[in-house]
């Protein structure tokens, strides 16, 4: 594109050196790299905003997923989270996320200004980059909360899980997010200053959802019915399997601006990391299928859209720094380790009806290993020491966080609907709403 763009450059600047002399030519670069470099910052912001309305689109997608996954007495109530985390997490990231996240700070724990995008102060005298970058930024806080909205699913009170998304996009997110990526705007947080590789977010979005989701999966315990007296597995199936596919092939959409849009530049860097970001996805998808066919003796639906979404997560932290051989191996390596974490967890009797908490954190914790490992720089202990102090650190901040939160909410407001409430459907009790109606069931 720019050698294109310096042809043209070249032929206007012909009639001006056999005309004008040396001081004309000097006078037409200069005015012609202005132009260039204003058409080049100009097709920043505009493919910033495309990616972040393709991460956008990927809420769509979460409440496909988990209503399909989930049974049908319980849709309106995920439609509702899910429209409540963009909504609700939009103005708490506004208000005191982004500040957090991207803001001024002396420790490198979080930051101290830029609260209600005080960055920007109007037209004339602020910077329209903070008005892009926030908005992608923004997009990203919903998904970290909405990977928690399936985990949780058909028992949770509406008033609670409210609670819960503001404070994650308010302070939980953003503050593991400043340690991380704070740099990007006028931050500089610890973790990366040690040298931590998450380019677009295993770890700083997923994980931090999957271990939100972990936390909220123990403390509300599992569904009525899903084990047995005698600790057996229960399945319970999800209502509308298509739903569920659709909901994976807008996530797997979204994710091209997910990955190629963290760069925030409209080059050729976005090639390879749509590259690396698909053939993950696929490999996943196929890993997880095969897995689950020697596991099962069937090849799992769920499983294998679960496999997609898993190399989709495993790629995210390395899709700008690995080879496009090595995102197939992260890929592939997601694909089986989700079918045995699902299986893992559920023997563990936590209920986790969409296996969020496989693919977030779990997958999310591989993919930020592994972009250590297949770093094509090169591979050392210390950059694998931290991305494992990464890992850790997540972990131990968004688990233990999540985990007092939905204790407190549990214990002042409840987290919990009753059990004849459950029995009912959440959709009836907590909305007054059947998601089809004179079509619904109690199953």
């Amino acid at each position: 594109m720019k050698t294109f763009i310096w042809a043209i450059v070249l032929l206007l600047t012909l009639p001006v050196i056999a005309f004008g002399g040396e001081e004309a030519v000097t006078a037409t670069i200069t005015t012609n790299k202005e132009a260039i470099d204003l058409l080049q910052t100009n097709l920043n912001f505009v493919w910033t905003l495309i990616a972040a309305a393709l991460v956008f689109f990927m809420q769509a997608g979460f409440a496909m997923v988990e209503s399909g996954f989930t049974r049908a007495k319980s849709a309106v109530n995920i439609m509702m989270k899910n429209l409540m985390d963009f909504s609700m997490g939009s103005i708490a990231f506004w208000a005191i996320g982004f500040g957090i996240m991207f803001g001024t700070t002396s420790t490198g724990w979080f930051g101290t200004d830029g609260f209600f995008l005080s960055g920007w102060t109007g037209t004339e005298t602020g910077d329209p980059w903070i008005l892009a970058f926030w908005m992608f930024q923004c997009v990203f806080a919903a998904t970290a909360a909405t990977i928690v909205s399936g985990a949780v699913a058909e028992r949770t009170k509406f008033t609670g899980y409210l609670i819960y998304s503001i404070v994650l996009c308010a302070v939980i997110y953003p503050i593991f997010g400043s340690w991380a990526w704070g740099s990007l705007l006028n931050g500089g947080g610890w973790l990366e200053g040690m040298g931590f590789i998450d380019f677009a977010g295993s770890t700083v979005v997923h994980s931090v959802g999957g271990w939100a989701a972990l936390a909220g999966a123990i403390v509300l315990g599992p569904r009525l019915g899903k084990y047995g007296k005698n600790g057996e597995v229960r399945a319970i199936p999800g209502h509308n399997i298509p739903m569920a596919a659709i909901g994976v092939f807008i996530l797997w959409l979204g994710w091209f601006g997910f990955n190629p849009g963290s760069t925030t530049t409209g080059d050729s860097s976005i090639a390879m990391i749509f590259v690396t970001t698909n053939l993950s996805a696929a490999a996943g998808s196929i890993c997880a299928m095969l897995t689950s066919w020697l596991m099962f003796k069937k090849p799992d639906i769920g499983m294998s859209l679960n496999g997609a979404l898993a190399g989709l997560v495993g790629i995210t932290a390395g899709c700008a720094n690995v080879s496009p051989t090595s995102s197939v191996i992260i890929g592939a390596i997601a694909g089986v380790l989700v079918v045995f974490s699902v299986v893992t967890i559920d023997k563990m009797h936590i209920d986790d009806p969409v296996g969020a908490v496989s693919v977030h954190g779990v997958c999310g914790a591989w993919g930020t290993l592994a972009a250590g490992l297949f770093n094509m720089g090169g591979t050392t202990s210390k950059i694998m020491i931290t991305q494992l102090i990464g890992i850790g650190s997540c972990f131990i901040w968004a688990f233990g966080t999540a985990f007092i939160l939905f204790k407190v909410i549990d214990i002042t407001i409840g987290l919990r609907i009753t059990k004849d409430e459950e029995l009912q459907g959440v959709d009836i009790t907590e909305h007054g709403a059947h998601a089809y109606n004179d079509f619904q069931t109690l199953n």
